[in-house]
């Protein structure tokens, strides 16, 4: 889109944000590294041997308490604090922020979260980091600042059923000791119902504008919702040796081994250092980058995060072996589904079982083949393109106990929506400049800021049309809501319509049942499932069902979700939620 009206508008009132937070933005003082180049930063990460470090597991920390022989509730304290990490054999301890329930036992990734369904989880989150961020920030997109130093933070659980005031609401930030407090703040303790289906879920913070920078610091986590009513029966591969999380995300480190983020932006007249995405030269897996996990000739279940701010990944096996998935973010499939490939966006989750028993090779790498930005941006190299290895012992491993289950979940499957069901139109935005450079996106046309257009009643289920305008894929993510696409559909005569929209910001009166007839995309059978995240294909119309209930008893919330400060729904490609690619949604009863 060229400069307009609006846009002349956005950045006077750019200009008058960075003049009011200025003093602020004095309060983040940190010796930041200087700006290095590209090549340098391939050279760093190009200098590390790869598959050196074995992969590490986070430790484990219960969300309840079997004293009693049942399970029943508890109280955690979980922390965020400044420490040191080891990514590679041959780096040295990086500075990061990260979860845990003490300094000394904080890691990156933070400690994985076993809940059991129907017991809820209380969790007072604390934070301990420093008066200084470890990243520069860019104070010209709306940012949670302190006055009195200290980096705001709060934490959501990504794929959580849970009343809104413990959603982590971007607005509900707090600084250490919670000496200073966002508007939307109202307690330090989180209560997780766990009510919803069991599956995969992940922690991370949701701080306004500072979501990439914290989370690329590290603070991010695993959280799993157990039923064994559910688990157990199918015999999947189980125990501490078997059952993995394998959380990815991509990093650059500078010469010194500090984290890499960019310090000058896209468009520094404008945004001093925001980029429109964030892409690391490093793979890190569980916080170690390339590394290998040594296995046996049998079936282990891996629990697979993209947890990277901006990159997607397109994984295969060196060696041909195919992955059985069977469950999709924080559900099961109906049944399992075989592929050679698997596409994650940022945030998605997948539940994997790989049979190391087929294998014709006494090692295969994790592969990635996905461009960035996705789906037409760069193609990979030989850094971005390895995840890591498995050397396969040839040791006989005793007898594999564990099965691959015909069936899953009845649950899993969608009805499809009767013409009375209610419908929006969501329109996903990227605004450029002349030669084409984004300044910051918009859902809707509308900021975070804009009052609430989305009003879902509790308990029902919505139909959702999702045009996507942007040459960019979006990993779309709808806090409370479970999703299912059911429909991806090009958009014929897609400039046409783009400039009727930039005019109008309104897809009936642009006529969108004329345009949105082009040919259709199947929606991965490895995806049919209630999700936390959808992808939005560009220039396409996704339809997708969002239930605002329980997906697998159709029932309502047990707790009051029309409270503040309500919830949002927002790309999670990171640099463009904090940009305004983020609206707010309050629930109605």
């Amino acid at each position: 889109m060229k400069l307009s009206a609006e846009m002349k508008l956005y950045f006077m009132f750019l200009l008058v944000v960075t003049i009011s937070t200025m003093t602020d933005a004095q309060m983040f003082t940190y010796n930041y590294p200087d700006q290095v180049t590209q090549q340098t930063l391939q050279q760093v990460v190009g200098s590390l041997e790869m598959y050196v470090d074995p992969l590490p597991q986070m430790s484990k920390i219960y969300g309840f308490s079997m004293e009693t022989g049942n399970p029943t509730s508890v109280n955690l304290t979980i922390g965020m604090y400044k420490t040191t990490w080891k990514f590679h054999r041959d780096l040295p301890p990086t500075p990061v922020f990260v979860y845990g329930t003490s300094a000394s036992d904080a890691t990156f990734p933070g400690p994985t979260i076993i809940a059991r369904h129907g017991i809820p989880l209380y969790v007072k989150w604390e934070n301990h980091l420093p008066c200084y961020h470890i990243l520069p920030w860019d104070n010209t997109i709306p940012t949670a600042t302190s006055s009195l130093g200290g980096v705001p933070a709060v934490v959501h659980l990504h794929g959580s059923v849970h009343p809104p005031q413990s959603d982590g609401s971007a607005f509900a930030w707090f600084t250490h000791d919670y000496k200073e407090v966002g508007p939307k703040w109202t307690q330090t303790t989180y209560m997780y119902p766990n009510i919803q289906p069991p599956g995969n879920l992940w922690y991370h913070d949701h701080a306004l504008g500072l979501t990439r920078e914290n989370l690329l610091a590290g603070l991010l986590g695993a959280y799993l919702i157990e039923k064994p009513e559910i688990d157990d029966p199918m015999d999947l591969p189980s125990g501490e040796d078997d059952d993995l999380h394998l959380i990815i995300a991509d990093r650059s480190f500078n010469t010194d081994g500090t984290l890499y983020m960019n310090r000058t932006g896209n468009l520094p007249s404008i945004h001093p250092q925001w980029q429109p995405e964030y892409f690391g030269e490093a793979i890190t897996v569980n916080g170690k980058a390339w590394p290998f996990l040594a296995v046996t000739r049998k079936r282990y279940r891996f629990r697979i995060l993209n947890a990277s701010n901006a990159r997607y990944f397109n994984l295969s096996l060196s060696n041909g072996l195919h992955f059985c998935v069977i469950g999709s973010d924080s559900s099961y499939l109906y049944a399992p589904v075989t592929t050679p490939t698997i596409i994650l966006a940022p945030a998605e989750l997948v539940d994997v079982i790989i049979d190391f028993n087929n294998s014709t090779t006494d090692t295969a790498e994790l592969l990635n083949s996905a461009p960035y930005p996705f789906p037409i941006g760069t193609g990979t190299n030989s850094l971005n393109s390895k995840v890591m290895k498995f050397s396969i012992s040839n040791v006989e491993s005793g007898h594999d106990n564990s099965t691959v289950p015909e069936k899953e979940v009845n649950y899993a499957n969608v009805t499809m929506p009767d013409p009375s069901t209610k419908t929006r139109y969501i329109v996903l935005y990227e605004y450029t400049t002349s030669s084409n450079e984004p300044t910051h996106l918009y859902i809707n046309g509308l900021r975070l800021q804009d009052p609430v257009s989305e009003t879902p009643k509790s308990g029902s289920t919505e139909l959702w049309h999702v045009i996507n305008l942007t040459p960019d894929n979006h990993p779309l993510h709808v806090h409370l809501g479970m999703m299912q696409a059911i429909n991806i559909t090009e958009i014929i005569g897609l400039n046409e319509f783009t400039n009727c929209m930039t005019q109008l910001n309104d897809a009936t009166k642009c006529n969108v049942t004329s345009h949105a007839v082009g040919k259709t995309l199947p929606v991965p059978e490895y995806e049919k499932t209630w999700k936390n995240v959808v992808k939005m294909e560009p220039g396409y119309m996704t339809d997708i069902v969002v239930a605002f209930k329980l997906v697998d008893t159709n029932q309502t919330y047990p707790f009051d979700a029309t409270q503040e400060p309500g919830y949002v729904y927002h790309c999670h490609i990171l640099d463009h939620e904090d940009n305004e690619m983020i609206r707010p949604m309050m629930m109605l009863a």
